[in-house]
């Protein structure tokens, strides 16, 4: 098997501060702030058919994402949208994965940041499905690692330090044999996987745990849509693991994993249930433009 494309050795071009550069030379210095202090925040969306689904709804979050971090955005909504077509366009791409990316630079180096500026890049690429058994179940373990408290991190920002646990969590996991992990909150209740919501069936309705501690994703808010328009109750309530025990389906939700069916969660199993692939084929339908979102 060929070995894998790095991602800093690629043709085609990446949005950088305003404009499209080569993709190779879309480069930051060693002693940039966020690669030392984690100071940056990004999105990650699909494109299909060439149309970025939810994009207004992705950068207005970037906003929000850096208000929360103190990140002075150099690019308003409006902009940051148009660089995400952009990049589309510029690199042939129709269904593809969007990453935009916002950090604090190498003006100044310490704990403090006040003199940095922040950087706005965006790129995109070509990605199949983010879990290749995501119609026939993954297995989750469950992970070491817990969403901290929000009284301790920034936690509704889409911020990259937050995500270090969810890298350590899936490494875990991955070298125990499963497909990834899910994780507990500071109180010990059912919280999401490593880069995507949690959604449990029981006699007819939806369960999710209750996004206090972690991101409210805008996937798992078009779920609860497409459930409210089937007349499909879905209850947000904290979850604690013993109950697992009486669910009958589970699914995991985000850009990148779009719906995904879960098979087993550490010592629970699931079935893949027609409630959970007709949300599949409802999600499938709604981002290629086959299903109305009014």
């Amino acid at each position: 098997m060929a070995a894998p494309v790095p991602y800093d050795d690629r043709d085609g071009k990446i949005w950088f501060d305003g404009k499209l550069v080569d993709w190779r030379d879309a480069k930051v210095h060693v002693l940039t702030h966020a690669l030392h202090y984690a100071s940056s925040v990004f999105e990650g969306q699909r494109a299909y058919g060439g149309e970025i689904f939810e994009l207004t709804r992705h950068s207005e979050r970037l906003h929000k994402s850096a208000g929360i971090m103190g990140m002075e955005m150099p690019f308003s909504v409006a902009e940051i949208d148009h660089a995400c077509r952009q990049v589309l366009e510029a690199n042939g791409l129709s269904d593809a994965y969007v990453r935009p990316l916002a950090w604090r630079g190498a003006e100044q180096m310490g704990v403090s940041a006040q003199a940095t500026k922040t950087h706005v890049a965006v790129a995109a690429w070509e990605w199949g499905d983010y879990f290749k058994d995501k119609e026939t179940g993954i297995r989750l373990d469950i992970s070491p690692w817990r969403r901290p408290a929000p009284y301790t991190a920034p936690v509704h920002a889409k911020a990259s330090g937050l995500y270090m646990i969810c890298t350590m969590s899936r490494h875990h996991a991955q070298g125990r044999g499963y497909d990834d992990a899910m994780m507990l909150d500071w109180r010990g209740q059912v919280a999401e996987g490593t880069g995507a919501n949690a959604f449990f069936v029981r006699e007819g309705k939806l369960h999710t745990p209750t996004p206090d501690c972690f991101l409210n994703g805008i996937t798992r808010q078009t779920v609860i849509a497409l459930a409210e328009k089937r007349g499909i109750e879905v209850v947000e309530r904290a979850i604690w693991p013993e109950e697992l025990e009486d669910f009958e389906q589970f699914f995991l939700t985000g850009s990148a994993a779009e719906v995904t069916a879960v098979r087993s969660a550490g010592p629970w199993n699931f079935d893949v249930g027609e409630m959970t692939r007709m949300f599949m084929a409802d999600y499938a339908k709604l981002v290629r433009g086959q299903l109305g979102n009014g």
